[in-house]
């Protein structure tokens, strides 16, 4: 479990957190509109893919959240293999290209685990690019995890593999 005693991190006049209970409800309209941007790229699909719902988002063990009072930014993650597994980390599209996801990254970084995995497009810029400025790393396929592999067998399976995804690490 993350370390209680650090928060509130701040960045420029918002705070990075543990999620609450209370978080869990506006974290779907962060997700909405952080997903729009999709649009401008032909991935609609991806804009008006099934939102996570509350008790989703609530179930991982590992959230947090950047607030100005409200969470304007997210990110869920998971034990994967004894890595800590970013199941998604979005911020709104008000608050976006400050650092803040980098920020959400950062504080997953200090959860205790030797790595940090995620899946994500290999080719929106917001994306992989992003994550490699971030330091992860791409990952080929012979150096997937089971649970990579099964999480990659997921996303497939949701029609995610339309446009290329990779796996990623960062140690």
């Amino acid at each position: 479990m993350p370390s209680m005693w650090r928060y509130p991190v701040t960045l420029s006049g918002m705070r990075i957190r543990t999620a609450t209970a209370a978080d869990f409800d506006r974290l779907p309209e962060v997700e909405r509109s952080a997903g729009e941007c999709f649009r401008d790229i032909g991935m609609p699909e991806i804009a008006d893919d099934v939102l996570p719902t509350p008790a989703e988002l609530a179930s991982y063990p590992f959230a947090w959240v950047a607030d100005d009072p409200e969470p304007v930014a997210y990110l869920v993650a998971a034990p994967v293999d004894g890595a800590l597994h970013i199941e998604q980390v979005s911020v709104h599209a008000s608050r976006a290209r400050r650092g803040i996801g980098r920020a959400l990254i950062e504080e997953a970084a200090r959860a205790g685990f030797p790595a940090l995995t995620l899946t994500t497009f290999a080719d929106v810029p917001w994306n992989a690019p992003y994550y490699e400025r971030c330091g992860f790393v791409r990952l080929a396929g012979d150096e997937l995890t089971p649970g990579l592999r099964r999480i990659r067998a997921a996303e497939a399976a949701r029609g995610l593999d339309r446009w290329p995804r990779v796996a990623m690490r960062r140690v």
